[in-house]
């Protein structure tokens, strides 16, 4: 497994290779898959932001290079009847969708699913989505990970405060939209410092403890075997003086623009040093067994003044990847990896179409 580190910036355009790494990423490769050559057909079923987001120009040059079509799935006719493809990628919400892909599965063994619905729908809810990460054993990984202590209001807000005391939570805490939904809305998060301001808030909600993490968090893309690190502006920390001064309710700002990226340059090494390569290989994997999933990302902080205690705070499944350094090259060689799989299971019949 090969191990290399980069920085978030801007791309050069390249045609035949990946762009050159730098210092502050990390990315974690297995072993270069062989050019295949037949075609390999993607079916893809995105909404159309995330298409725009994630079917780049270069995405897509690069792919023909390398004998790889990506073809739309029309939602209004049966699956089983298109194709037939060696891939379908897909991110789109409702039990309907859910049914017509676990159908599919069945029916086309043969055919890689980016991902399987019930492993996904794990991490649409935030009460399950973090659920175990605190028994990980990770002991030999050169770090610690744990989870802030959370509980979930469903109803009523305004009756919450004794509940919150009786969990043993600390404000601020942060509150976050109950399921992942795929809207603006689902993506919110706020920071409520007394028990009057959870009144203003919206249920069903998460309610997590705030944990100093010197403002910076760290954004694990995963993508198959491959893991890379981005640093985002995250809010500051909080004093002890801070919280008896503060009252009400604050909107966290967006975190996921590359506006938000951080230069380690400009932030205390302490704080800007990424997490330890080993603790990242440990969790992921531990993450890729217990998920089932391929394409996620995880939202990692550390904890302020600890050198080695990380606190995961949330995990997305097909995150914007447009938003990663060189995730082009990277999708290539991943898809490229999935034929050479299947082609050594001999698998590498396509299916005929129904």
């Amino acid at each position: 497994m090969r191990v290399e580190e980069e920085e978030e910036e801007e791309e050069e355009e390249e045609e035949d290779k990946m762009v050159p790494q730098g210092d502050g990423e990390v990315v974690l490769d297995t072993a270069s898959s062989q050019q295949q050559e037949e075609r390999l057909v993607i079916g893809y079923a995105l909404t159309s932001k995330k298409k725009q987001s994630f079917l780049q120009p270069k995405l897509e040059l690069l792919a023909r290079k390398k004998g790889i079509s990506f073809v739309s799935i029309d939602q209004d006719k049966p699956l089983s009847e298109q194709g037939p493809f060696d891939v379908v990628l897909h991110k789109l919400l409702g039990n309907e969708w859910h049914h017509v892909i676990q159908d599919y599965q069945q029916k086309h063994p043969e055919v890689t699913v980016l991902d399987p619905p019930g492993a996904i729908q794990r991490i649409y809810n935030r009460q399950s989505m973090l659920q175990g990460l605190a028994d990980l054993n990770l002991a030999e990984c050169d770090g610690m990970i744990c989870v802030p202590k959370q509980m979930v209001v469903l109803q009523d807000t305004t009756s919450s405060a004794n509940e919150v005391a009786k969990a043993g939570l600390k404000f601020p805490l942060v509150a976050k939209p109950l399921l992942v939904d795929g809207t603006a809305k689902s993506h919110q998060l706020f920071l409520a410092y007394d028990c009057l301001s959870l009144a203003e808030l919206e249920p069903p909600l998460v309610l997590q403890e705030f944990v100093n993490h010197g403002g910076v968090l760290f954004k694990v893309f995963v993508v198959g075997d491959v893991i890379r690190v981005v640093r985002r502006f995250s809010l500051p920390n909080v004093s002890n003086v801070g919280k008896e001064k503060v009252a009400g309710v604050f909107q966290f700002p967006r975190v996921s623009s590359a506006a938000a990226s951080v230069d380690k340059t400009d932030l205390d090494p302490r704080v800007a040093e990424l997490p330890p390569k080993p603790l990242l290989e440990g969790l992921v994997r531990e993450l890729r067994s217990r998920l089932g999933l391929k394409l996620f990302n995880i939202d990692m902080i550390r904890e302020h003044g600890s050198q080695d205690v990380f606190y995961v705070i949330d995990i997305n499944y097909f995150p914007g990847y447009g938003k990663m350094p060189d995730y082009e090259q990277v999708f290539i060689d991943f898809f490229l990896g999935l034929a050479q799989v299947k082609h050594e299971k001999g698998l590498c019949v396509k299916p005929t179409v129904e």
